[in-house]
């Protein structure tokens, strides 16, 4: 394999092993360090395609996290590519677990790793307040996309409708608009 080859895949295993060892609290909560790191550091996508490849990442079978690395991972050097994401964003969780397996009977009784938990699980909530903000500004664009945002919450909150039954009533809906609309311009033309 060529040295720039190598190179490529080194850089896209570090990009994945910082954002995997420096984010606390799941996939979404990856979602600004992931900005930061693959849109407005290193270019290698754009914020839309971010969005996009969480959307599928979240209605796909798997951790979006590692969903999204291994799309991320593909499109720069193929499969390859995609293994080398993935191995890069799962390294840090599996070598912390590791580590933890052997401690956490004792550590979770102490007082200071039960506050250090809480705090950190406050900052995971203003990490994902800051995402939902960024992804409303980026795909609702008009009453339609906020009336079907708060049915969909209303469902999931109130009515406790699965998640995954949204997002196929989601599909099935996009669907259906998009071969109107493709309806539409055929008879336009």
């Amino acid at each position: 394999m060529a040295k720039g080859k190598l190179r490529e895949l080194l850089d896209i295993y570090i990009a994945f092993v910082k954002i995997g060892a420096f984010t606390f609290g799941g996939g979404l909560a990856m979602m600004p360090m992931m900005q930061r790191e693959l849109v407005d550091k290193r270019n290698w996508i754009t914020e839309e395609d971010l969005i996009d490849y969480y959307a599928i990442g979240q209605s796909t079978p798997g951790i979006i996290a590692v969903n999204v690395s291994t799309f991320v991972g593909y499109k720069r050097m193929g499969i390859i590519g995609g293994i080398i994401g993935t191995l890069g964003v799962i390294s840090p969780s599996l070598l912390i677990i590791m580590i933890l397996a052997n401690l956490i009977d004792s550590v979770d009784e102490f007082p200071v790793v039960q506050r250090a938990l809480r705090g950190v699980n406050v900052a995971v909530a203003a990490l994902l307040t800051s995402v939902i903000y960024k992804f409303a500004k980026k795909t609702i664009k008009n009453i339609w996309h906020v009336l079907y945002m708060l049915v969909s919450f209303s469902l999931i909150y109130f009515l406790k409708v699965q998640s995954y039954w949204i997002i196929i009533g989601s599909l099935v809906i996009g669907c259906i608009i998009a071969f109107i609309n493709q309806k539409k311009m055929k008879k336009i033309r």
